[in-house]
């Protein structure tokens, strides 16, 4: 009976054990790694990129008003220099259909709508470019074009509907509600003593009222909407951050997926020769004595007992690399010696960061000991 009882404890534990290991396992698939390069870059290849909506739309508006209001005059003289001359030849008609007359007031009214109105398009588009330029920069794609299965599937548009992200949605559109009720009404009771006297104002009196209440209006509006912008920015790029995490495993994948692609290569390999030139030039100031062909080569020589034995090579170069040592050292002070033989034993046989070999020990000494006595008769 005392051993049944042990038996049992025994598979009750384990199996808690193998439970927790499953939980322990499942966790593993948690998307916690941020989104690599390669990640972000398959991702607006696609045409998956984060911007704002509400921001653009704020920045436009903010454009189109002011548009609006440095091109009122202009579009209000328009306006009515044509109304005032299409109701002087319409009285002209005198109950008679004068075809001609119609079709010519059509076209006028035709031009003076594409004056009025072309040049605010003109100005939308052209804010719209600049503004979506700026928050995604170029991008053309057709991948977003294309139909996918999950669009289609009824399954995934009621999720659609009911994610988070179309309760934030709601929540901007609630929002953006409320801005436009409050403002406009503040704006109005201010307002109020004002209205009342436009029983008293003509017809230009009124248009003048309202021309400058729109403007008012809108431009705080507009403020208030970019404010609004500003937040939905940063949530989308959170979402949009979040919607590209990978897991640990993805990452490792990739990794091993990329470290064999020539090309990935190719530029590690660029990368890595850039950065060890710029270090390579950065010791150029710290070498005792630059040993020159004087033209195709360069090898700049450091002897410091603290850090080897003998004296090692801190930079090398061949032809522009060459130059550019050679011009790194006279910016810096740093002694040139012209030594044909040498300069081009020393760049084919030492590395940089090795010490020179003892066969060559002798010319190099010399050439430092002449170094230093230049330097102590200074």
């Amino acid at each position: 009976m005392r051993r049944t009882i042990d038996e049992s404890l025994l598979k009750k534990d384990y199996s808690e054990l193998q439970l927790n290991y499953q939980l322990f396992a499942a966790g593993g698939d948690d998307k916690t790694e941020k989104a690599t390069p390669k990640k972000k870059s398959d991702a607006r290849k696609k045409g998956q990129v984060f911007q704002s909506r509400e921001m653009s739309a704020a920045l436009i508006l903010i454009v189109m008003i002011v548009t609006l209001k440095a091109l009122g005059s202009n579009l209000y003289s328009q306006i009515t220099l044509y109304m005032k001359g299409a109701f002087s030849e319409y009285v002209k008609l005198t109950g008679q259909f004068d075809l001609n007359l119609v079709m010519r007031l059509y076209i006028e009214a035709l031009i003076v709508l594409a004056k009025t109105v072309l040049p605010l398009l003109l100005v939308a588009a052209l804010s719209a470019v600049i503004v979506g330029y700026a928050q995604v920069g170029y991008l053309f794609t057709f991948e977003t074009l294309k139909i996918k299965g999950n669009r289609i599937n009824p399954l995934s548009g009621f999720k659609r509907i009911f994610s988070v992200r179309s309760l934030v949605e709601l929540l901007k559109a609630i929002i953006k509600i409320a801005i436009v009720v409050w403002v406009a009404y503040s704006y109005l009771k201010s307002k109020t003593n004002e209205i009342i006297a436009l029983m008293d104002v003509d017809l230009h009196g009124i248009l003048a009222f309202i021309g400058d209440a729109t403007f008012n209006v809108g431009i705080k509006i507009s403020f208030a909407m970019v404010i609004l912008g500003f937040a939905d920015f940063l949530y989308q790029k959170y979402d949009y951050e979040k919607s590209l995490r990978m897991t640990k495993q993805e990452v490792k994948d990739e990794f091993k997926q990329t470290e064999g692609n020539p090309e990935i290569k190719g530029k590690i390999k660029q990368k890595q020769r850039q950065m060890s030139m710029k270090r390579m030039m950065q010791d150029v100031p710290k070498a005792d004595v630059v040993i020159t062909n004087p033209t195709h080569f360069a090898v700049a020589i450091k002897y410091d007992l603290e850090k080897a034995s003998a004296p090692y090579v801190v930079a090398k170069g061949q032809d522009y690399i060459a130059l550019r040592i050679k011009q790194i050292a006279t910016d810096n002070k740093v002694q040139i010696v012209e030594n044909k033989p040498l300069a081009r034993t020393l760049y084919s046989t030492v590395d940089i960061g090795e010490t020179i070999p003892p066969e060559l020990y002798q010319a190099v000494a010399e050439i430092l000991a002449f170094v230093y006595k230049l330097k102590n008769g200074r």
